[in-house]
C-alpha cells in the first residue's frame, strides 16, 4: 500500500506490483487506477498513443506483452502527469524480452511484492469464503486447514467450495474429519501423477 500511495513519486514513474495469483494485485491496481484516473490497457494490444500524458495500468505483464509497446510505456511513465503500474506474478527480471534496452529498464523497475498469505490472512480469507456460503464450521477446522492446505487464496476458495459440496452430497456437517478427507483425496490424486 505504501508503494502504491507513493505515486507519482515512483522512481522513473513506474512500479511493478508482483505477487501470487489471487493475492490481491488486481484489486489494489484497480483502486490505484481509479484514484489516479489511469487508463487501463489491454496487454495483448496496448494502445501506446492513447496512453500519452496520463497514468497507465497494465496487468499480467509476465503473461506476454509487446516488447516495443512496453518499452515506450516505461519511457513515457517518467513524464509529468504520467505513471505506469504493471502487475505480474513474477519479478520484472524474469519477464521475457528480446530488446536489450527493455531488459535494462525492467531490471531497474521499482518493485512492490505481495507475499504469500500468512496464517492470519489465510484464516481471514477462509472465514470470508465460509461466510459467503452461510457456513459456520467448528473452530478446530481453521487450524487444521491452515497447517495442511496449500498457502494460496485460490486454494482457500477451492477448499471451502469442496467442503460445502461434500457436506451437501454426504448430508453431513463440515468438520475436521471432512476437511481431512478432502485433503487426503487431494494427496491421493497427486500421487497418481508422480
Amino acid at each position: 500500500m505504501a508503494a502504491l500511495d507513493a505515486w507519482p513519486a515512483w522512481p522513473g514513474g513506474a512500479l511493478a506490483l508482483i505477487g501470487p495469483a489471487g493475492g490481491g494485485k488486481t484489486h489494489l491496481a484497480r483502486e490505484w487506477a481509479q484514484r489516479a484516473q489511469a487508463l487501463t490497457l489491454d496487454r495483448k494490444s496496448p494502445d501506446v498513443a492513447a496512453a500519452a500524458d496520463r497514468p497507465v495500468l497494465l496487468e499480467d505483464v509476465d503473461q506476454g506483452v509487446d516488447d516495443e509497446a512496453l518499452f515506450h510505456l516505461i519511457n513515457m511513465a517518467a513524464r509529468e502527469g504520467c505513471g505506469l503500474l504493471l502487475t505480474a506474478r513474477e519479478a520484472p527480471a524474469a519477464w521475457r524480452t528480446e530488446l536489450p534496452d527493455l531488459r535494462s529498464r525492467l531490471n531497474a523497475l521499482f518493485v512492490a511484492e505481495i507475499e504469500e498469505p500468512d496464517d492470519e490472512v489465510l484464516e481471514g480469507v477462509l472465514r470470508k469464503f465460509f461466510r459467503e456460503r452461510s457456513i459456520r464450521p467448528p473452530k478446530e477446522v481453521y487450524p487444521y486447514l491452515l497447517r495442511r492446505m496449500e498457502r494460496s487464496i485460490p486454494f482457500a476458495h477451492e477448499i471451502v467450495k469442496r467442503l460445502d459440496e461434500a457436506a451437501d452430497d454426504e448430508q453431513r456437517p463440515i468438520s475436521r474429519m471432512l476437511a481431512r478427507q478432502i485433503l487426503e483425496d487431494d494427496m491421493e490424486n497427486l500421487d497418481l501423477f508422480d
